[in-house]
């Protein structure tokens, strides 16, 4: 079991690095053979949950059923530009077939924009669409962004209600990083989420996103991470 030690607010020491993972596979290619295998990996070595797309989320949720992993999905993925309508569909459609934990995407255009209250709005849209029924996290993309736009949309995540701000969908220019971590913990402060995603490729990594104030982990390469292995996977 790989554990962490660190003394860095709010993480125990002695910590499990495998209850810090959403266990990804998000390719437009996934097989059903490939979802099944990551499910058993999620369940043997107990990670937060798996992240599957959409159309995978009731069987996930039935292989996972009776186990502590949840089920994660992504919507608005990956750009972001669906309206607020269809992403707030998409949110209820996902639970009803089985997802507790919800990664959306923000309207990036909307916020490069300076148009506020439609990002705001959009991220509302969704956590109420989940209310009570699952976490929202917001993924915000950071590579896209300024660090005065990054600034903004954890602001505006905290507005709307949101459970976790999310660094990267990892199909964009770039994924997380220590620093941008450190920004994200910043503004949102002590009390919420903040998932690094995109580059975590091997415990070394993981610590670092950890001690920058990550409370969560967006990794394909979870079973490399466990294993003590380097993965070449951009997600």
């Amino acid at each position: 079991m790989c554990e962490v030690r660190t003394t860095r607010g709010g993480i125990h020491l002695n910590t499990n690095f495998a209850t810090y993972i959403d266990h990804t596979l998000l390719k437009a290619d996934a097989a059903k053979t490939e979802i099944t295998a990551l499910c058993e990996e999620a369940r043997k070595y107990t990670f937060a949950s798996v992240c599957v797309n959409p159309t995978w989320v009731k069987t996930a949720a039935d292989m996972l059923e009776g186990s502590p992993v949840k089920v994660c999905t992504v919507i608005g993925f990956p750009l972001g530009a669906s309206t607020s309508e269809v992403k707030a569909f998409e949110t209820g459609d996902a639970i009803t077939n089985g997802a507790t934990e919800i990664d959306m995407v923000i309207n990036i255009g909307a916020l490069r924009s300076g148009d506020d209250e439609t990002v705001k709005k959009d991220i509302e849209a969704v956590v109420h669409a989940a209310k009570g029924k699952a976490i929202v996290k917001v993924i915000i993309e950071t590579s896209l962004l300024t660090d005065i736009e990054k600034r903004k949309a954890c602001e505006l995540s905290v507005l709307a209600g949101a459970d976790f701000v999310k660094t990267s969908t990892g199909f964009s220019t770039g994924g997380a990083t220590e620093e941008d971590v450190k920004l994200m913990r910043a503004v949102v402060g002590p009390d919420m989420g903040v998932k690094a995603s995109g580059g975590v490729r091997n415990l070394e990594d993981m610590k670092k996103m950890i001690d920058a104030g990550a409370t969560r982990i967006g990794a394909s390469s979870g079973v490399q991470i466990m294993q003590g292995l380097e993965s070449k996977s951009d997600y």
